[in-house]
């Protein structure tokens, strides 16, 4: 049998990071109850020239690269009695990127006007995130859901697709310490993407321009998973 390490789908910290193996069976006779084990475990069976992919599962606890832990391979075929085993070890690391906070916050605001910071906003009619409420505000703007578990009074934003561009910046979220603002930007960025909005990320050694999309979504959280 042959044993091949696959690509690996990011995912956030707190979820299970998903290994791909490649097992293959050149041989001429089918391999029967093939036991694959990392933190979970699999059974399988191989028909002759057969090559499948096998996904076994691993916690995360932290963001970063995680290198899965040793795979056995093993199987008690035919009788049961005896066990022919080998553990194999990979290079083919999982990427993590930082847990989302929980709070849905407002967007940064930009006070001055700074290229670096805020949000440029638009009138139009879609949903984009929130902003700490001000008088004059109408009473269907406000965030109730936020107002009722207690996290103060926010109105909701909107702007037409496409229209706003989003700076999100270390400097500027909250928390007490780097993993609390990592876990913040997560969050936002998370959303501005949901919301369809063009958004930057400023990290005190990268910074991202504004743009929208897939493979910018990805670029940003891996600079968060690998600051």
């Amino acid at each position: 049998m042959t044993v091949r390490a696959g690509r690996q789908p990011a995912v956030f910290a707190g979820q299970a990071g998903a290994f791909n193996f490649q097992i293959g069976n050149p041989g001429r006779h089918s391999r029967y109850a093939v036991h694959l084990a990392l933190q979970s475990e699999l059974a399988i069976g191989l028909a002759p020239a057969e090559t499948r992919t096998a996904t076994l599962y691993q916690t995360t606890a932290r963001r970063g690269w995680l290198q899965p832990q040793t795979l056995t391979v093993s199987s008690l075929y035919p009788l049961g009695l005896f066990r022919a085993w080998a553990p194999l070890r990979f290079d083919n690391p999982l990427l993590v990127y930082p847990k989302p906070a929980k709070r849905q916050l407002p967007f940064p605001e930009s006070g001055d006007g700074q290229v670096a910071q805020g949000l440029s906003r638009r009138q139009g009619d879609e949903f984009y995130g929130l902003r700490p409420y001000q008088r004059g505000d109408a009473i269907r703007q406000i965030h109730w859901k936020t107002f009722a578990k207690g996290q103060g009074v926010f109105s909701k934003q909107y702007a037409g697709a496409g229209s706003s561009e989003l700076w999100l910046d270390y400097q500027q979220a909250p928390g007490h310490n780097s993993e609390e603002r990592l876990s913040q930007l997560c969050r936002w960025i998370v959303d501005a993407e949901k919301a369809g909005l063009r958004y930057g990320l400023v990290l005190p050694n990268l910074r991202v321009p504004p743009d929208t999309g897939a493979a910018h979504y990805r670029q940003c959280l891996q600079a968060l998973a690998l600051f």
